[in-house]
């Protein structure tokens, strides 16, 4: 029997995976919405100065459409650590098993990452012009926050999947930064 692995992207995994992606297939995720509530302390910020990066936050009602990535099963289990590695930092993200309904009309389970609101790093809620201030100013290991916000939004817009709270955002970002 043959075993699919997939994992669900709605931010930079969709345009820096760090690892061989099988297939790429555009998909929905039902229950969650993709927002800037997840202070980072490491990748696109530090702990002096935090930046914000996307998480997935459930909300009845919601939906998310982002990329459902198929690695080879012999890539899993290397894949799967390095994802978690790179997910779990701070277990500000739980990761789950979800159904995500893919554009070519297959329904997979795939695993990804949602936000756990009790956790110190959240940070939902926050009001656009405060989210503007935050990623225009932050810089982490993984460079300034807004080149992750402009990446997420550039890369959506590619795929057909345009965000207009994302690209309102970045509109903002981009007159703060002159």
């Amino acid at each position: 029997m043959k075993v699919d692995y997939w994992l669900f992207a709605y931010g930079s995994l969709m345009w820096d995976p760090g690892f061989a992606v099988a297939e790429r297939v555009v998909g929905t995720l039902e229950g969650f919405h993709r927002s800037f509530c997840l202070r980072s302390i490491r990748y696109r910020g530090t702990p002096e100065n935090p930046g914000l990066v996307l998480g997935l936050d459930e909300a009845e009602g919601a939906s998310c459409r982002g990329v459902a990535l198929r690695v080879a099963e012999q890539d899993w289990p290397e894949v799967i650590a390095a994802v978690r590695e790179r997910e779990l930092t701070t277990y500000a993200y739980r990761e789950a098993l979800l159904p995500v309904q893919l554009a070519d009309g297959r329904r997979v389970d795939a695993i990804t990452y949602v936000m756990q609101p009790g956790h110190e790093q959240y940070a939902g809620g926050l009001c656009s012009g405060e989210q503007a201030r935050i990623i225009a100013t932050a810089s982490g290991g993984r460079g300034p926050n807004r080149d992750y916000l402009y990446n997420t939004a550039a890369h959506l817009a590619e795929l057909g999947l345009s965000d207009p709270e994302l690209d309102a955002l970045a509109d903002e970002v981009r007159k703060l930064c002159g």
